[in-house]
């Protein structure tokens, strides 16, 4: 099971909130990285963007190489070689 971690942090006067180091790493980033916020009623996660953006295109893809016929890594292995042959050839 994942470890909780509680950590507080003031809210400045121009809503500026500095994340905490430890909560930064766990959370992977860094200066100059992007966070997104997330509310679920009176609760906010805070999430790295790159992280959570992959994970919700991997939710909309889902299934969606089983639809193009893609049922195995050979499948996408072919593909790939039959496409990069195509190119050559061009």
């Amino acid at each position: 099971m994942a470890e909780t971690l509680v950590n507080d942090a003031r809210v400045m006067s121009k809503g500026q909130v500095t994340i905490p180091k430890n909560i930064r790493s766990v959370l992977g980033v860094s200066t100059g990285d992007r966070v997104t916020f997330i509310v679920e009623g009176d609760s906010v996660r805070v999430v790295n963007s790159a992280v959570y953006a992959m994970k919700k295109l991997q939710q909309q893809m889902k299934g969606e190489a089983e639809k193009a016929g893609f049922l195995s890594e050979e499948d996408v292995a072919a593909w790939i070689t039959a496409s990069r042959r195509e190119e050559n050839e061009e």
